[in-house]
């Protein structure tokens, strides 16, 4: 949120009520007080330059307050953003979408991503004319990031509301690994 006054003591007085008019609309929507969090506060002059021949002059003081909040139903973005706007707020600046369960999405990766180079070896080896007899290494993160989609982890979601349509797309999580087999010496 951004506004600009006269001075920089009516600028923050300005700010603080149409914030707290922002946060208060987006707590209404059930969004938790622990997901609100304020992500910059600034004061800048503001100066007037359009006398070529005199200094820039003092036209007033801008005051920036920016709050980041984490919705986590979708359903609510759209309300949020149009209730945020209604509240008060002069800039949305951005919307990211995250995987709710990180670590438990890694870990299917991680064990999907073994078991793909897992099948990818057996076949090299039986196309050899040899079979594997175990695994000497497993490194994670060995090559590079080769994506491996989950297709439960691919969350294809829309805002159902009238307001502000919000779409999520899609979040991948992805493991890379790098596997080493050692070869059956019998084969």
């Amino acid at each position: 949120m951004t506004v600009t006054e006269l001075t920089a003591d009516a600028a923050r007085s300005a700010s603080a009520k149409a914030l707290n008019g922002v946060i208060g609309r987006l707590k209404a929507l059930g969004i938790r007080e622990s997901d609100l969090r304020t992500s910059i506060v600034s004061v800048q002059p503001q100066y007037d330059y359009s006398q070529q021949s005199a200094p820039p002059r003092l036209v007033g003081y801008q005051f920036t307050n920016l709050v980041a909040a984490t919705i986590r139903d979708i359903e609510k973005v759209g309300h949020a953003i149009d209730g945020a706007l209604g509240a008060g707020a002069t800039t949305i600046d951005r919307i990211d979408f995250r995987v709710a369960n990180q670590s438990a999405a890694e870990a299917q990766a991680r064990e999907d991503a073994v078991r793909d180079a897992r099948a990818k070896a057996d076949g090299l080896a039986a196309a050899g004319g040899v079979s594997i007899a175990g695994v000497a290494a497993i490194v994670e993160g060995g090559g590079g990031p080769i994506p491996y989609p989950r297709p439960f982890e691919r969350m294809a979601l829309a805002a159902k509301d009238a307001g502000t349509p919000v779409e999520a797309g899609e979040n991948e999580v992805s493991v890379s690994v790098t596997v080493t087999y050692v070869l059956d010496p019998t084969d």
